[in-house]
């Protein structure tokens, strides 16, 4: 068996789409309105290709005729190893840097801080690229009928062209059922697919293998593994000296499995051989159709359980980048953001199923080594908002990697809360890997420990929207209350003389990334009790309160720690409002911030995702969040506008909300819809998702709120199978900017309020039954 070095090529060199052939016309647009498309290759990785996905695998397609490039990833393959990241001298200097906050000596706590309390080491490794197949295909100098695209429905990349009056079309998937990659070749005419592929990955070696497979190996602090399978009809294949080659074939299809030696954050024992062949061996015999319906059948059981409709757009028969460049020169295109809703709910199918890994900053997605942020899992907003769609657009099966990973940190959060703070419970600062950071990371922004608080917020929305109380009690709570452990421990009583005092107050603090201008003209990040992390901790305080309310219907449930949690809470420093301004105070003194119009609106973090300041509960914090959010202006980063979007939503202003998706559009959004920073993040994209859900339903107020934030620009429309919390699935239409009728299904019984504008109903039905509501006002 032969064993060479892979022949790696850096990307940027890999792949020329033009390939010196003529375009001599495109094929016309597909059927399927979800779908997008193009009329060339793509030529960029970040804005052009097409992401594909199981949860595990990914690949990104760029549609080449006289070559190709698939580049594709595995979740588990990073740089790095298990390590203790703690740093014993973090507890020594706590109370040192609390009392110059509370003095008002930010640098010098800053510069402390910076010394002792950051992990060893402070820098984690990235989330790497598997590598590239790449493929030759026979020169053609004129193509006719081009066309490549993703469909939405089916979750398949297809390639289609015409050279010399013969029909090619090539499609990929990555299938969950089969955990496989599937690239496969079709010809109208018979002995007309030939090709020659390979490997391309830094510092890895390729082989031969049984039944001409190819084999890439390497080893980081994982050991790591892909094999392409190729199942030829027709013709020949022949696999050596690092690449395979087909030719005269009438179809072929390829399977790409790739794993490395990773089990856990402190397990990297396993074997990527072992499991790549199990996955070859599980597919078997089974025929290219049937891998193809399988794939199809698991992908739409998730995908189809909500359609959308915001009206038709004369734009839809447009490839999608010349939709995306009318849309930045003003156009407007209602289908294009019912296909941008959709491609959310595709990204989250693709990248985060079952017993997987979560969604990372790229979801799955990265063609580099060295990534941007290493395309980790940052908890001071990007993480979070990964998820904010999964339960509103019905994909909580999705959710759950989320929950798994979250537990996994778990072990390492409560040595660095004993380590570094002195603490019970566990810890999470603004970062993680997959082998279990929960240290400061980068920097003194990263001396924030709200990590943990801020994300087991999703394990009590898991309950809210499903009502599992099983799930509540079992996983939810434990985690729940480990996290406000550490909190209450963490908690310190302000000082006299200092501003709080006689509250309770986090003590080093932040508000994410942000800067303010203390009255001497210096600046700093590093302070104590920033709005963000008084209304985490509130958010955790009463979702606990409420975990008890529920399970404690034999009495004496948690008693004496829900006590504690409720004693805290009355003690908390308050919320405050600036005498300036009228806004709602992002820091515990009313500074100014060196970017007004900064990316970050951290202390709006109780207006969404926390439900702290709503309208009728707190109207005074509601005004004043607004006031916030109007100063901060309708632009930023893309996931920076998708939060504006939400934040908008819950001030049942459509409108506003509409052009901050607008702008969202034309200046966070590439070409193929992915969502940049820039560069791209997949945040945006979710949270843009979960952002026309929440413009269409919304029920963190305690009632099922049908169209609470309906702009002008979608006057017709209708929505089927969006969640509501209290476990309710719920369909809207309307017409003419009203409401013409909605259906409102109870998954388990709860009594509930649904409203629609001012009309509010109180209902109780069983579990499976539902409720109709028709507005017989309503023009037909």
């Amino acid at each position: 068996m032969a064993v060479a070095e892979s022949k790696y090529v850096p990307p940027e060199e890999l792949y020329n789409p033009t390939n010196n052939f003529e375009l001599i016309d495109s094929a016309p647009a597909p059927e399927e309105s979800l779908t997008l498309w193009y009329r060339k290759p793509a030529a960029k990785w970040e804005s052009e290709a097409l992401p594909v996905g199981n949860g595990r695998l990914a690949a990104m397609v760029f549609g080449g005729v006289n070559d190709e490039r698939i580049q594709f990833n595995e979740e588990t393959l990073w740089d790095g190893e298990p390590i203790d990241y703690t740093n014993p001298d973090a507890l020594e200097a706590l109370p040192e840097v609390q009392r110059l906050l509370f003095e008002g000596k930010n640098a010098e706590a800053t510069e402390l801080a910076g010394k002792a309390m950051m992990g060893s080491p402070h820098k984690i490794k990235s989330y790497q690229t598997f590598g590239e197949i790449l493929f030759d295909f026979p020169d053609a100098e004129e193509v006719s009928g081009y066309r490549r695209d993703l469909d939405l429905t089916t979750a398949v990349s297809r390639v289609q062209y015409t050279v010399e009056g013969v029909d090619y079309t090539r499609e990929v998937f990555a299938s969950s059922p089969d955990q496989a990659i599937v690239i496969h070749f079709e010809a109208n005419q018979l002995g007309k697919i030939n090709f020659s592929t390979r490997f391309s990955r830094r510092g890895a070696t390729v082989e031969s293998g049984p039944d001409n497979r190819l084999i890439l190996k390497g080893k980081l602090g994982v050991e790591y593994e892909a094999q392409l399978l190729p199942l030829v009809t027709g013709g020949t294949v022949e696999c050596k000296d690092g690449e395979l080659s087909v030719s005269d074939a009438n179809e072929v299809t390829l399977l790409l499995v790739a794993a490395t030696s990773y089990k856990n954050a402190t397990d990297i024992s396993g074997d990527a051989t072992a499991r790549c062949e199990e996955d070859l061996d599980a597919i078997g015999g089974k025929r290219y159709d049937q891998i193809k319906s399988d794939h199809i059948a698991d992908y739409q059981e998730l995908f189809n359980r909500v359609k959308l409709d915001l009206g038709n757009s004369d734009a839809a028969k447009m490839p999608t980048d010349e939709r995306m460049r009318a849309i930045k020169n003003g156009a407007s295109d209602t289908q294009l953001e019912t296909l941008y809703f959709q491609y959310g709910r595709y990204l989250l199918i693709s990248s985060s199923r079952p017993g997987e890994l979560p969604a990372n900053l790229q979801g799955k997605w990265c063609q580099h080594y060295k990534a941007p942020w290493n395309s980790d899992y940052h908890f001071n907003i990007n993480v979070q908002m990964n998820y904010w769609l999964a339960q509103t657009t019905n994909l909580a099966e999705c959710h759950l990697p989320y929950f798994d990973y979250l537990e996994s940190l778990v072990p390492s959060g409560s040595k660095t809360a004993k380590v570094h703070y002195g603490a019970d419970g566990w810890v999470l600062h603004h970062l993680s890997d997959i082998f279990g950071k929960t240290t400061p990371a980068d920097g003194v922004h990263g001396v924030w420990p709200l990590g943990a608080a801020w994300s087991v917020r999703d394990f009590m929305e898991y309950y809210r929207f499903n009502g599992d109380k099983e799930f509540l009690e079992e996983r939810a709570y434990p985690i729940m209350k480990d996290a406000a452990r550490f909190v209450l421990d963490f908690l310190t009583e302000a000082p006299e003389g200092a501003p709080g005092a006689g509250y309770l107050v986090t003590n080093p603090s932040h508000s994410p990334e942000n800067t303010f201008i203390k009255a001497d003209g210096t600046e700093s990040v590093f302070t104590y009790a920033a709005s963000m992390d008084l209304q985490i901790v509130h958010d955790l305080f009463v979702s606990l309160i409420e975990v008890g309310e529920v399970l404690d219907s034999k009495g004496g449930f948690d008693r004496k720690f829900r006590k504690e949690v409720e004693d805290a809470l009355e003690k908390l420093q308050p919320l405050q409002i600036s005498e300036k301004t009228g806004r709602l105070m992002e820091w515990i003194e009313d500074y100014e911030e060196r970017d007004p119009k900064h990316r970050h609106t951290s202390h709006l973090f109780g207006l969404h995702p926390g439900q702290q300041i709503t309208k009728n509960g707190t109207p005074d914090l509601y005004n004043a969040a607004r006031k916030s959010l109007e100063a901060r202006g309708d632009f930023g980063t893309g996931w920076s506008m998708a939060w504006k979007v939400n934040f908008w939503a819950r001030f049942h202003d459509g409108d506003h909300a509409h052009i901050l998706l607008t702008n969202l559009l034309k200046k966070g959004t590439l070409d193929n819809l992915f969502d940049t920073h820039p560069p791209f993040q997949i945040d945006g994209n979710f949270g843009g998702t979960a952002a026309i859900a929440e413009m269409l339903l919304q029920s963190h107020d305690g009632e099922v709120h049908l169209l609470p934030a309906l702009p002008k620009a979608w006057p017709d429309g209708y929505v089927q199978g969006l969640r509501a919390r209290g476990g309710f699935e719920v369909d809207i239409a309307w017409r003419n900017g009203t409401l013409t009728e909605a259906t409102v299904r109870s998954l388990n019984g709860s009594p509930f309020k649904v409203r629609y504008g001012n009309d509010t109903r109180d209902l109780s039905l069983e579990s499976g039954s539902a409720y109709h509501w028709k507005n017989e006002n309503t023009e037909n």
